[in-house]
């Protein structure tokens, strides 16, 4: 499939010229500077970012050290403070991999990925109701999105950056690869891709808040979940499979995989659906979970409210 002239969606920068956005412009250009090295140097550079971050970020790093004495509470303590350094470089890495999809083309990479289920994706799409692509925030996130342009274009939803300047790259860097991009509030967007017969990119995994969650259990933990999932899936009788994406432990190259499409999925029970959900996320970290953003605030909202935040 050819790429479509995305040119006409490109949002301007000229207008984020003061002062203020000029620390901005800097990492802007430090991220297009990084994404041009030799692919070993940008893993290398990403291993000391994150291994810096570790040291610095004080805050980031609690968050990390009581999600995962929440989620994984048989590990010792030295385990789980070998697992938060090992999260910290998985997200410098992700970082720079970040920089490599906003300035560079996926097909440069095709030696460094294989693939595993895409007839699941192709059986799913053959149906002509779109498909809901499944994802988890892992740190390989942004950058297995752009590789899984190698295979089939997709629409994709995201979260808007507060900084605009950032936000405006951000989506500069994503309209290169993607036909649509919907933020996460324009359901309406996001239902037309899937009545169009589109693949259409989402990730439910991380804490909205209350309003249009359930709560249900996640590792064990009650935690806010959204419902718009299964909306999203009955409004065309889409099928919905599940992207999961690992970054090697040498960090040479990456593996995608496609899950079967869910079966009796959505049952029409909010909560039911929502815990299915959480268990295949679950599943997939399991299985390389030094790779999930666990530096994310998932248990931020309590029923209890406030006070029963564990941060």
């Amino acid at each position: 499939m050819s790429q479509p002239d995305l040119s006409p969606q490109y949002r301007s920068l000229r207008g984020y010229l003061s002062p203020r956005y000029w620390p901005t412009w800097i990492a802007l250009g430090l991220m297009k500077l990084v994404a041009h090295l030799p692919f070993p140097v940008q893993m290398f550079a990403g291993k000391v970012l994150g291994i810096a971050s570790y040291h610095i970020a004080r805050q980031r790093r609690h968050i990390c050290e009581v999600n995962l004495r929440l989620c994984f509470p048989e590990l010792s303590d030295e385990e789980r403070k070998k697992l938060v350094r090992k999260t910290f470089v998985s997200n410098g890495i992700g970082l720079i991999e970040i920089a490599i999809a906003w300035h560079r083309e996926p097909e440069e990479y095709r030696n460094r990925v294989t693939t595993s289920g895409l007839e699941n994706l192709e059986e799913a799409l053959a149906k002509g109701k779109g498909v809901l692509l499944l994802c988890a925030h892992f740190t390989t996130i942004e950058f297995c999105a752009f590789l899984f342009s190698l295979s089939y274009k997709m629409d994709v939803t995201y979260r808007g950056n507060k900084n605009p300047l950032f936000d405006a790259a951000m989506w500069n860097g994503r309209v290169r690869h993607y036909p649509a991009v919907h933020d996460r509030k324009d359901i309406r967007g996001a239902m037309r891709s899937l009545k169009q017969g589109h693949i259409l990119w989402y990730a439910p995994d991380q804490d909205y808040g209350a309003k249009h969650s359930v709560f249900v259990p996640f590792f064990g933990n009650q935690a806010a979940t959204i419902t718009a999932t299964s909306r999203f899936a009955g409004f065309n009788d889409s099928a919905v499979v599940f992207y999961s994406h690992y970054r090697n432990k040498d960090n040479t190259g990456y593996h995608l995989n496609f899950s079967p499409a869910l079966e009796n999925y959505p049952t029409g029970d909010q909560e039911q659906d929502a815990i299915t959900i959480n268990e295949i996320v679950e599943e997939a970290i399991r299985k390389q979970p030094d790779q999930y953003l666990w530096l994310h605030k998932r248990f931020k909202t309590q029923a209890a409210g406030k006070s029963a935040r564990p941060y």
